[in-house]
């Protein structure tokens, strides 16, 4: 995987909030670290995410993404 974004931290999933339109995806970083971020329903089963998977937290400008090895 190759992208712009400079900022980029692995870990691992360990919540989804399902909501309407928009999940919250918690990634624990290190032990006791952990991000939220805000991503579409259709993105979250594009990629797959689901708890215990590895992501990773793209972040450029004020924006926070998510991403997964194929």
């Amino acid at each position: 995987m190759k992208i712009s974004a400079r900022n980029n931290l692995s870990g691992k999933i360990t919540a989804i909030e399902i909501g309407s339109v928009n999940n919250e995806v918690t990634i624990e970083l290190a032990p006791g670290v952990v991000l939220t971020a805000v991503v579409t329903k259709a993105s979250c089963e594009r990629l797959g995410l689901k708890v215990g998977n590895s992501a990773y937290a793209l972040i450029k400008a004020s924006s926070v993404m998510i991403g997964v090895d194929d």
